[in-house]
């Protein structure tokens, strides 16, 4: 299929991809993030509000009871640290926020973000010089990893530092694009590929001279990484007829990862989740974005995961039930320092889910809500 996003769409995702990427939002801590969207929503949307967590609602279209709530989600917290103790000789133990893996954590550089901004941090690591030759091939646990902040001690780490027990910690990685072009390096793709999803899906809604069939809430949610828990909130606020997740997909195309994990690839379309262990999807829903898909000529995946949870799950639970589904855009290296998404599988889930909103009439949400 040819490429038909044009360049200059291209250059202003990806400057938004790239400040997403960059801003500090570990779970519980979305603040910098939220500032990001509030910017943008506010120039896009008829109403900006937050909830009492943090997660940030924005809604175009008048509120109605004759028009369908259709709820978009993505989430603003990325998977990170904790202070959870200085040591007399100035090092920090940590708490882990969001589901990290121990070989994850070792020997990288982390922001720890404290009441006097920003300090610089690594987890170190023992110099194989010193270690015993069985333990050359351990995988250090986290509950023996420490952050070296070049604090002498911990009163030093506590008054010049300004670092307290609580305090969160972030990746200190940043964007790039790999040669070519089409591929993007960040940090926390899970979940700022969706969030600025949001904002382009609610930038294209707004430019458009269609007048909209439903009411669209477009919520940048906080604490996925630790139980869905702006998902929830917000639902409940919203109370929506149909709901929309924008996440982060799985990648099963590179070395060590088989089809039977995961079955999307990058560069082949944005994916609908078929199964993961939070939600199943409504299948007339997923229905309704494959033909939506066929009409607009859009490569579309399918992936069936054992794992994975997602603000979805929270959406279809609220109120009295709301037919919900997961589009993600595949990405390699999850919860980890640095992942890897495909700049055209961004963009067509960006067109997809503003076409389907587009076409979610009275009518259509009706066949999609009624059971027999």
């Amino acid at each position: 299929m040819p490429d038909s996003i044009s360049p200059q769409t291209h250059s202003r995702q990806r400057q938004l991809l790239e400040e997403l990427s960059n801003a500090f939002g570990p779970t519980g801590h979305e603040g910098p993030v939220r500032a990001i969207v509030r910017r943008e929503m506010d120039s896009l949307a008829d109403f900006v509000e937050t909830d009492g967590i943090g997660s940030l609602i924005a809604r175009i279209g008048d509120e109605s009871d004759d028009v369908p709530r259709v709820m978009l989600s993505g989430h603003m917290d990325e998977v990170g640290l904790m202070v959870r103790q200085i040591t007399a000789e100035g090092y920090l133990t940590i708490q882990p926020l969001g589901g990290w893996l121990d070989q994850a954590l070792i020997n990288q550089r982390w922001v720890v973000m404290t009441r006097n901004g920003p300090i610089p941090g690594l987890t170190g690591i023992k110099t194989p010089h010193v270690m015993q030759p069985d333990a050359r091939t351990q995988v250090f646990k986290k509950e023996s990893m420490f952050i070296d902040v070049g604090a002498s001690n911990k009163e030093d780490a506590e008054q010049r530092l300004g670092i307290r027990p609580g305090d969160p910690i972030a990746p200190d990685s940043r964007f790039q694009e790999m040669a070519g072009g089409e591929l993007y390096i960040g940090k926390a793709w899970d979940d700022r590929a969706g969030v600025a999803g949001l904002i382009e899906v609610a930038r294209a809604l707004r430019e458009s001279a269609d007048p909209l069939p439903a009411t669209v809430y477009l919520v940048a949610t906080v604490q996925e990484e630790v139980g869905l828990r702006g998902a929830h909130t917000s639902s409940f606020h919203v109370m929506p007829d149909i709901g929309i997740n924008l996440e982060s997909g799985v990648a099963g195309d590179y070395p060590g990862i088989t089809k039977d994990e995961a079955q999307e690839e990058l560069g082949k379309g944005p994916t609908v989740f078929l199964h993961d262990s939070s939600m199943l999807p409504n299948l007339r829903l997923r229905d309704f974005f494959v033909d939506t898909a066929a009409a607009l000529e859009m490569p579309l995946q399918f992936n069936v995961l054992s794992g994975y949870g997602e603000d979805g799950a929270e959406m279809q639970k609220a109120g009295s039930g709301a037919p919900s589904i997961n589009i993600a855009v595949p990405t390699r290296y999850l919860h980890s320092h640095n992942g890897v998404i495909h700049r055209d599988d961004f963009a067509n889930a960006v067109r997809l889910v503003t076409e389907v909103v587009r076409r979610l009439t009275p009518e259509t949400v009706s066949a999609l809500t009624t059971f027999d």
